[in-house]
């Protein structure tokens, strides 16, 4: 038995979750409203303020979505009480970040800033030039905002320059070793 797919989901105050049929879940809360469709073979059955997830028989296939089924109903949940945010920090001499509007610039070293668009439902913030708050709902769509922003200058090891998140470890190089008496 899936350890996680077992655990039940407790359903908040204020939160709603509806369950139609070929198991579109739709979870209503103080933050917004999230619509999934998810895997038909998964029973997803509500019983007072607990949703339960079950499989049917165990099937590899259908014991690896019993976890996930689970997992992603209540990051829905989850996201619509607390929501979610991802923290990302620009390290570089001169690179920085600012918002206009719903673009976020970006400034890294390119001969030209670069502009990304933000995405529905996403918020971005910009605390002084170098840190980024991604936050929203949707984990999934925080996490790949995050990501995508992540890549316009990945960080390198040798001086840590890049965008990195704020948790994030960069494990460092040395540099080019000087000359030695022995290479004399």
């Amino acid at each position: 038995m899936s350890r996680i797919g077992k655990m039940p989901i407790a359903i908040p105050s204020g939160v709603t979750v509806d369950i139609a049929e070929n198991n579109t879940v739709t979870v209503k809360g103080p933050k917004g409203e999230l619509v999934r469709t998810l895997p038909e073979a998964m029973d997803i059955k509500q019983e007072g303020e607990e949703i339960i997830v079950e499989r049917p028989n165990d099937l590899k296939k259908n014991r690896a979505l019993h976890g996930l089924t689970r997992s992603l109903i209540n990051n829905m949940v989850i996201g619509v009480t607390e929501g979610y945010s991802k923290t990302l920090e620009i390290n570089g001499v001169g690179y920085r970040a600012q918002k206009q509007g719903k673009k976020l610039v970006l400034s890294l070293g390119y001969s030209h800033p670069v502009e990304m668009e933000d995405p529905e439902g996403i918020d971005v913030q910009v605390e002084d030039q170098n840190k980024i708050i991604v936050s929203g709902i949707d984990k999934e769509k925080v996490g790949q905002y995050a990501a995508e922003i992540r890549t316009k200058r990945l960080p390198e090891p040798y001086k840590g320059k890049g965008i990195k998140y704020e948790d994030e470890y960069i494990r460092r190089k040395d540099g080019k070793a000087g000359k030695t008496a022995a290479a004399e």
